[in-house]
């Protein structure tokens, strides 16, 4: 599977195409930003997420660890990267990134939230990644690790609104889980984040010199 992912992002990117990757295991980020630092080299990271995925484990497979991995690997630059809507336990000695946890994000607003991203971004080049437990099970249900107190839809998509044209390079939507997914609310969600994410592509494109 990894070897497979990899080959079919660098095929995208040799066409000069960004990807946007929709579906299942938040793994696939670290296959998928392998290719990306061959292309772009080292990248921030902005990271929606319940959780920082940064643990420190032998399964070169593990959902839990990619992001440490691939500071690990010299993919991701953790010192311009943040991760945002964290509600359960990390290192903050150890892990690297700025975290804005969602009590933060309920406490500070979104234009705090915007200003600090944008802040830690500045012109470097990031990949996006949203797994949807970032988001309250009220909102995102279908997921296999729903975590209570974390962001609302509206939240997620005017933060992403109001970084539209931070310079992404790609995209991915994980972690839905049809089977625990009620009236498809996540679905719905994922869909619409995705559909952001094409919408600022274009606005980036417009707006080019």
């Amino acid at each position: 599977m990894v070897e497979q992912t990899q080959a079919c992002v660098a095929d995208i990117l040799r066409k000069g195409a960004k990807t946007l990757s929709l579906g299942g295991d938040h793994f696939v980020s670290l296959p998928i930003l392998r290719e990306v630092a061959k292309t772009h080299g080292a990248v921030s990271l902005v990271h929606f997420d319940a959780h920082t995925d940064t643990e420190r484990n032998d399964n070169p497979y593990d959902h839990g660890c990619m992001f440490y991995r691939a500071v690990e690997e010299g993919i991701v630059d953790p010192t311009r990267s943040v991760q945002i809507g964290i509600r359960t336990d990390y290192d903050k000695d150890k892990d690297q990134f700025t975290v804005i946890d969602s009590p933060t994000v309920h406490r500070i607003g979104i234009d705090s939230t915007v200003g600090k991203v944008r802040q830690m971004i500045g012109d470097h080049k990031a990949y996006l990644t949203f797994d949807i437990d970032a988001l309250d099970p009220a909102f995102a249900p279908g997921t296999g690790t729903p975590v209570p107190g974390g962001l609302t839809s509206n939240q997620a998509l005017e933060i992403l609104r109001g970084i539209w044209d931070i310079e992404f390079v790609g995209m991915d939507i994980v972690e839905v889980a049809p089977d625990y997914d009620h009236s498809e609310i996540t679905a719905l969600v994922a869909a619409q984040l995705g559909l952001e994410f094409i919408c600022m592509q274009a606005a980036l494109k417009q707006n080019a010199p």
